[in-house]
């Protein structure tokens, strides 16, 4: 899972040097039709009742797994709004640390890109579906 620029230099400066990083308080998801990359750059969905998803460090909303598998999950489900405009053919998903703009904490391609038009359901990613890997 990549992390985003914003976070490496977070990391880098508080574990080598002097920078001190202090930990989100908000978290929320979102959803991309491009590769967002280490910079936060790609499409995010807009328009059509798209938001951002909250789900802030805690227990309840994210796993810690084992000290030695890395992997990070949703414990609750992300659920998005319904879409009442196209929002195109979601790739990817990532988390930032404000509700809209902000700092992208990390990002990853889905497995397999979903098309959300008018109309659909709200997209949801069940409880576990979506899976961060630090390695």
């Amino acid at each position: 899972m990549p992390m985003s620029d914003y976070l490496q230099d977070k990391l880098r400066t508080h574990v080598f040097r002097t920078g001190t990083f202090a930990k989100p308080t908000t978290l929320f998801v979102s959803l991309h039709t491009a590769n967002p990359t280490d910079a936060g750059s790609g499409a995010e969905v807009a328009g059509g009742s798209y938001a951002r998803v909250q789900r802030d460090p805690l227990d309840a909303n994210w796993s810690a797994g084992t000290p030695t598998d890395g992997i990070t999950n949703n414990v609750a489900a992300v659920t998005f709004p319904a879409p009442t405009a196209n929002w195109g053919v979601i790739t990817h998903v990532a988390v930032w640390d404000t509700v809209s703009g902000g700092n992208m904490i990390c990002y990853a391609a889905l497995t397999t890109p979903k098309t959300v038009n008018s109309g659909d359901a709200a997209p949801s990613f069940l409880a576990a579906a979506l899976v961060w890997t630090w390695v």
